[in-house]
């Protein structure tokens, strides 16, 4: 089997997983050191979501470190599976559909990033509250959304990634 690029255990799969960990613990950081942040649902979701990024990326990170080390191979069927799959849904529906995980991460990453996003630019450029109130740390949300867009093209990419090594087992 072809090696694909970004897979776990790889260099570049690391390198996929230290980019979601970085600009997911900046935007913890961004968004936690801006003062009033928690009055907004908005980064409250944010940080709730980066979090959730950064444990799930350090975790696959440190696999990743693992497998170059000891130079191991994560492409087998249980290991696979392993990444794949991430959610079921409850037994009542009578049907069983695989998520994967890194694409449940990007979905939340997404869509925290999206409504950081709507509230950043509902205050610059709609409502004009950061020229009116300087008390207002504009910066830091406009910072941890950019780095909470940034941490979601690297899941995004990973998890497609994923999905083609899925396909192609």
């Amino acid at each position: 089997m072809r090696e694909l690029a970004g897979s776990p255990g790889t260099w570049s799969g690391l390198s996929l997983r230290v980019g979601q960990l970085v600009f997911a613990a900046a935007s913890v950081c961004a968004t936690a050191s801006a003062l009033g942040f928690a009055a907004y649902t908005a980064f409250c979701y944010l940080i709730a979501s980066m979090g959730l990024q950064a444990l799930w990326s350090l975790g696959l990170a440190c696999l990743d470190c693992y497998a170059l080390k000891f130079k191991k191979d994560l492409h087998s069927a249980v290991l696979v599976s392993l990444f794949v799959v991430g959610d079921w849904f409850p037994q009542p529906l009578k049907w069983i559909y695989f998520i994967e995980t890194n694409q449940v991460t990007a979905i939340l990453s997404f869509a925290a990033s999206c409504s950081a996003a709507g509230v950043v630019v509902l205050f610059d450029r709609d409502i004009y509250a950061c020229r009116r109130d300087p008390q207002l740390p504009c910066g830091r949300f406009e910072l941890a959304t950019a780095c909470a867009f940034l941490s979601w093209a690297f899941s995004a990419t990973s998890a497609l990634v994923m999905f083609w090594l899925l396909a192609s087992l």
